[in-house]
């Protein structure tokens, strides 16, 4: 029970529910109360497909290109780090961006699926939490129980996001948004010395074994 309370703490952190709402708002700010569930049973949809896919494949796809789990996770923060700057500095997206997604798929998909819900650190942990040759299948099929468990409760927190929204108003949105993009920011920063850490470390390791063996 405390091994699933932990995967399933791990996949909260890394996808971030409470910091989807804001983005959300933002996003769908106007349209109708039909428009926004289509978008969120997209969004759902998609993001549980592309973390599914970095359960199943991830790891084999990264190994196939040569790229180790390091250079994805520094790529990763990198990317992470874009989007927390843009909810941080909102002048930074230009207004008529989000205004000209009007489509339930392409507003689903970006920003809500990717990279709010299945964020980089999220495909990330995927890929880390599933690894072939330290997990079965069965524990495998568990963790990815746990990850759609989180999706469940994105889900739930975005079908109550008009609720939040008139509690809170345009203005608590907006803080809230730009706290969660220096979170996001923190996330991204650690991600991406953590990549580099062990990339250099794993370099280290592999000098060393060959001049002295």
């Amino acid at each position: 029970m405390n091994e699933l309370l932990a995967i399933f703490i791990f996949f909260f952190a890394v996808i971030d529910p409470i910091g989807t709402v804001p983005v959300f708002i933002a996003v769908t700010r106007g349209d109708s109360e039909k428009f926004k569930r289509k978008v969120i049973y997209k969004a759902v949809a998609v993001s549980a497909a592309v973390l599914l896919f970095f359960v199943v494949a991830g790891e084999a796809l990264l190994n196939a290109i040569d790229i180790p789990l390091s250079a994805f996770q520094i790529a990763g923060g990198i990317v992470l780090m874009l989007f927390a700057l843009s909810m941080i500095f909102g002048e930074s997206k230009p207004e008529e961006e989000i205004k000209s997604v009007r489509d339930s798929t392409e507003t689903a998909i970006f920003p809500l699926a990717i990279p709010s819900i299945a964020s980089p650190g999220a495909m990330l942990g995927a890929v880390l939490m599933t690894r072939n040759n330290e997990y079965t299948w069965v524990e495998q099929a568990i963790t990815s129980s746990m990850m759609l468990a989180v999706l469940v409760v994105v889900l739930i927190l975005l079908l109550l996001a008009t609720q939040v929204h008139k509690l809170i108003g345009d203005s608590g949105a907006s803080i809230i948004s730009r706290i969660m993009g220096l979170i996001l920011s923190s996330v991204a920063v650690n991600n991406i010395l953590d990549g580099i850490a062990h990339y250099f470390g794993l370099s280290i390791s592999v000098w060393t074994t060959e001049n002295f063996t």
